[in-house]
């Protein structure tokens, strides 16, 4: 691997870009502002914990993964960007449109990749189901489904900012335009901020979606079902490998003065296997080394930031 990549925040998943990066012979340093943790992934590696600065003034690395907490994200990405380093961001980019924003205009005043991570977007499922959906297996895609349900979770963000920002990536993805209005019901419950919302989206090419999130439901819930003319697919992220993606053949069509319908067991669809953040970063290595613009690249960052904004505006 020619291009060398810092990891800056080490945390749970941090942790995890540090492992990825290291399989892939791409890790040239990490920076964590816990000394201890630092120390233990400098040896384990045997690569380097420096501090921030120290990177950014490194030439042999090009690249910077960032994984703090979000609210720094804006703030720290800029900085990187602003020395000349590419930068995957962990989602959200930034918490403000205007942030996020700022940090489009200034990776393109620099020439520099701008990449932000959701990393179910590279999921081998979620890949396939896409490549059925443009191959026409439903037909033509009406309507996108999204459910993210679960309990727990309350870490200073609500349910919107730390549930939606993948589905809003998967289904700004299926719809394939960034041309969108959306309407939001949501709901505090149990905490101080929003444990349930609604969003509904209407795409300008006539494609409409609903993401559901809750961190107070008594089960869990990970499913995104493309529907179409021609019938129906689930990415059901919960069941066992062989399951995940399902075709539903239900047809729905006019007769007379009403509809009639048909229903069709799920036909299980064979799937790719591989690790979705060792694709998400060899993705990101190979924008930073051919220039080319990432597949979440700065412009679904800032929509999805002012989709959250717009669905749950933060207080402060």
């Amino acid at each position: 691997m020619t291009v060398k990549a810092a990891v800056v925040g080490c945390g749970q998943w941090g942790r995890n870009h540090v492992r990825t990066l290291a399989g892939i012979g791409a890790l040239a340093a990490i920076s964590d502002n816990d000394p201890d943790r630092a120390a233990a992934l400098s040896a384990e590696h045997g690569i380097p914990a420096l501090p921030l600065d120290d990177i950014l003034q490194r030439h042999d690395i090009q690249a910077v993964v960032l994984a703090l907490p979000p609210r720094l994200h804006a703030e720290i990405g800029q900085k990187i960007l602003a020395a000349g380093k590419d930068v995957l961001i962990e989602k959200p980019i930034a918490l403000a449109p205007a942030d996020a924003q700022a940090s489009v205009a200034l990776a393109r005043d620099r020439g520099r990749v701008l990449m932000v991570g959701h990393v179910l977007r590279f999921h081998p499922v979620f890949e396939e189901l896409v490549r059925q959906v443009k191959a026409g297996r439903i037909g033509t895609l009406k309507h996108i489904v999204a459910t993210r349900l679960g309990l727990g979770r309350f870490l200073g963000m609500d349910a919107v900012w730390d549930l939606a920002p993948h589905d809003l990536s998967l289904v700004i993805a299926l719809a394939g335009t960034y041309d969108v209005d959306m309407q939001t019901l949501r709901q505090t419950v149990l905490s101080d901020e929003a444990d349930v919302a609604d969003l509904r989206l209407a795409f300008g090419n006539g494609i409409t979606a609903e993401i559901h999130v809750s961190r107070i439901s008594p089960f869990r819930d990970r499913r995104l079902s493309a529907i179409g003319t021609e019938g129906m697919l689930t990415f059901d992220d919960l069941q066992p490998d062989g399951q995940k993606l399902a075709f539903w053949g239900h047809q729905v069509w006019r007769e007379g003065d009403g509809f009639s319908f048909t229903q069709a067991e799920p036909e299980f669809l064979p799937t790719p296997a591989g690790l979705p953040l060792d694709a998400e970063l060899r993705h990101f290595l190979h924008c930073v080394e051919t220039r080319q613009t990432p597949r979440t690249g700065p412009q679904e960052a800032a929509l999805v930031v002012r989709l959250l904004e717009q669905a749950s505006p933060r207080r402060g």
